[in-house]
């Protein structure tokens, strides 16, 4: 099959694309590309997922099981724990994890595993596409060796490319299907067949001139991000000393039309990007002999945030004649921003850890997680609390992680003995003011 026999088979439908890694990646990705009417295999190292996806039921919360089940039927989604069922793929897209190590180092053993797998079978003139985001040089460098350990060469036998994922869990005015896809290709061929594929999927491709230029625009969107969170988070806590409201005064700056975005401060940073990304980059830049101070300084604040939070906790519970060794504490909210069920790095996972290290008793309250999954970092084995008037009156403080819509912030401060807000979830609330600390 030649470019041009692979270009065909994309206009026509008939191209099968394989993606590896079933999470909040690659389903919503599936999805994207059956509703453009590509036939999609799913590959996942998890049969329970694998399992509940070839049964029509979906475990993300905004990938309703309905519409698994009706792709499944159709015949035009399927899923497989087995790398051989790839080499009917026309093209395959990576979609697993790049966390950080405990030195926060970058972990690319998911990488370099999925690669291995592949080079066992991969065949003439399929496409590969890493999607995972990483360190700028990741394709060229680490990705294409292993798979020319095939025999095959890139360009020539087989097409490569990088194009980062976009995907922001819970929001409603982009979808995978709208937001533009960045595409960056190890040649000229590689970059045709890729925004070819995606060109057919998604509304805009935006093609740039190498793998690295893609990858490294990823990692600027992210840091770009984490560094002013950063600031804001900053701002917070010496506003908070000087008894000023980050959030009005956040407001009012909003006001300008030019020359200012807001960011808003939290408990600290969560979800598969802005805590991880960036020390891709920082990482990458000893490599070439230099120090990334802006975003290793970030770096530090953001960390450092559920600390600032836990020292809130413990000065509200002082107002109160309790010590935080011994307190029932609630924490509402699981997941990382409100109104998804993605736990991933979450700031409430942390917080809760450091609560129950300093001797307080923690539950946890989320609509959209009933219990705690096992990550790779932790496993809480908790389930959620449900919200009585009776129960929330029964801790001694609630922590507002999560700003969940579902939430009804009026009656949590009439029942709660105490709140501590991190997310300004109490800012329009006249009654009951004293009960609340900011943090």
């Amino acid at each position: 099959m030649s470019l041009q026999d692979f270009t065909t088979a994309v206009k026509n439908r008939k191209a099968i694309v394989g993606i590896i890694g079933m999470g909040y990646v690659g389903l919503p990705l599936a999805r994207t590309f059956c509703s453009a009417g590509f036939k999609v295999l799913g590959l996942d190292v998890d049969p329970k997922k694998v399992d509940a996806l070839n049964a029509g039921k979906s475990y993300i919360k905004h990938i309703p099981s309905s519409l698994i089940k009706d792709l499944v039927k159709k015949g035009q989604f399927s899923a497989t724990t087995q790398a051989k069922d790839l080499k009917k793929c026309h093209a395959i897209l990576i979609c697993v994890p790049t966390p950080l190590t405990k030195m926060r180092d970058p972990d690319m053993s998911y990488v370099e595993s999925t690669s291995e797998m592949l080079a066992g079978v991969l065949q003439k003139d399929q496409l590969i596409v890493l999607e995972s985001t990483t360190y700028p040089g990741t394709t060229r460098e680490l990705v294409q060796p292993i798979l020319e350990t095939s025999g095959l060469k890139a360009e020539r036998d087989f097409y490569l490319a990088y194009s980062p994922e976009r995907e922001d869990p819970g929001r409603t005015d982009f979808t995978t299907e709208t937001i533009p896809k960045v595409v960056g290709g190890l040649g000229k061929k590689s970059l045709k067949a890729a925004t070819e594929l995606y060109g057919a999927a998604i509304t805009k491709t935006v093609p740039v001139t190498s793998c690295d230029v893609a990858e490294c625009c990823k990692i600027l969107e992210n840091v770009y991000r984490g560094v002013n969170i950063a600031l804001i988070n900053e701002l917070k806590m010496l506003l908070d000393r000087m008894d000023i409201d980050v959030w009005e005064v956040v407001r009012a700056a909003s006001t300008k039309p030019f020359g200012f975005q807001p960011f808003y401060p939290g408990p600290g940073l969560g979800g598969h990007c802005i805590p991880i990304d960036p020390f891709y980059l920082t990482w990458r830049a000893r490599q070439f002999d230099m120090s990334t101070r802006f975003i290793e300084l970030s770096g530090e604040i953001n960390t450092a945030m559920p600390d600032y939070v836990i020292r809130r906790v413990a000065e509200a519970l002082n107002t109160h004649k309790k010590p935080l060794n011994g307190s029932k504490i609630l924490v509402l909210g699981l997941a990382y921003k409100k109104d998804v069920d993605d736990i991933r790095e979450s700031p409430s996972i942390e917080l809760i850890e450091k609560l129950k290290a300093a001797g307080a008793k923690v539950d946890y309250n989320d609509p959209h997680v009933k219990r705690t999954p096992k990550q790779r970092e932790h496993d809480l084995r908790m389930s959620s609390k449900p919200l009585t008037a009776a129960n929330v009156g029964s801790y001694d403080c609630v922590l507002i992680a999560t700003d969940h819509s579902d939430y009804d912030y009026p009656w949590i401060v009439k029942n709660a003995k105490l709140v501590v807000d991190t997310r300004n979830a109490t800012g329009a609330i006249k009654n009951g003011k004293a009960k609340v600390f900011k943090a």
